[in-house]
């Protein structure tokens, strides 16, 4: 976490810095000398504020994760609370586009999902992120099927994000917002069909 009292220009300043050595040089060889040379900083700034190279990446996952939080919280925000399937695809959307799907963003977020299962702290950002996605999905969920099938379908519709994801960041042409979502839709569709007639 930074310490109170740092410029608010310097944090996204760092952050920027880090995705983009990290997309250039992989997250091994991001030292703090190249992040502090990327963000025309000295390497006592970064390690005055964050502690030191795994302060400022657990700051970068965080404001990964508080953008990703922010987008889809907007997109909900924005319809009819009765509107699931909507909804739904408004929870998808905030995973494929916009910030999310920024290349930088995109490696950064591959780098550290890799990099967690060492990580304590990084594990729990992790955590805390797949939580927030399966609750967002429950949520709407629930609505349309009963409880113990919305858990089913959300850990469904979780692992097809995550796994589209994991494709299209991998993939040189990036990820396909639409093709997601035609893909997560029917899989939806196909559950719907399944459980209506049960």
């Amino acid at each position: 976490m930074p310490k109170v009292g740092m410029p608010s220009i310097r944090k996204p300043q760092l952050v920027n810095a880090t995705m983009s050595v990290i997309d250039r040089v992989g997250l091994h060889a991001a030292s703090i000398a190249l992040i502090a040379k990327e963000a025309g900083v000295s390497t006592g700034i970064i390690n005055h504020y964050f502690g030191g190279k795994h302060g400022l990446l657990e700051e970068t996952m965080r404001e990964i994760l508080r953008q990703l939080s922010n987008t889809v919280m907007s997109k909900l925000k924005s319809l009819p609370s009765d509107a699931h399937q909507q909804r739904i695809n408004a929870i998808i959307d905030g995973n494929f586009v916009g910030y999310q799907a920024e290349n930088k963003v995109a490696k950064t977020w591959l780098a550290f999902w890799s990099y967690s299962v060492h990580d304590p702290e990084l594990k729990r950002l992790q955590q805390v992120n797949e939580k927030r996605l399966l609750s967002h999905l429950k949520i709407e969920l629930k609505a349309l099927f009963d409880k113990e099938q919305a858990e089913i379908i959300a850990h469904g519709i979780a692992a097809l994000i995550d796994g589209i994801w994991l494709r299209g960041t991998l993939n040189p042409q990036g990820i396909d917002a639409v093709k997601a979502r035609l893909i997560i839709n029917d899989y939806l569709d196909k559950q719907l069909t399944f459980y209506s007639q049960k």
